[in-house]
């Protein structure tokens, strides 16, 4: 398993140094605070993508079709 380009054995050292500074009992937390400010950012990111490609679409030249004005049909029988 690669994240980003930290393998599983740099994941295992930094595991163990946030141990050593944080302890065991503010380890979950500080996990689950990283957990919602990940996804947080995820969230917020993909919003202004969206809104991104949204304006981006509306700024583009939409092709308008033009339509010969008929004659009635009175004047076609001349």
């Amino acid at each position: 398993m690669m994240f980003g380009s930290i393998g599983v054995p740099e994941l295992i050292i930094i595991f163990i140094i946030a141990l050593l500074i944080f302890g065991p009992r503010k380890l979950p937390k500080i996990g689950k605070s990283i957990g919602r400010t990940l996804a947080e950012f995820k969230r917020a990111s993909s919003d202004l993508k969206s809104t991104l490609e949204e304006e981006i679409e509306s700024e583009e030249p939409k092709p308008e079709v033009k339509k010969e004005k008929e004659k009635p049909h009175h004047e076609l029988q001349g």
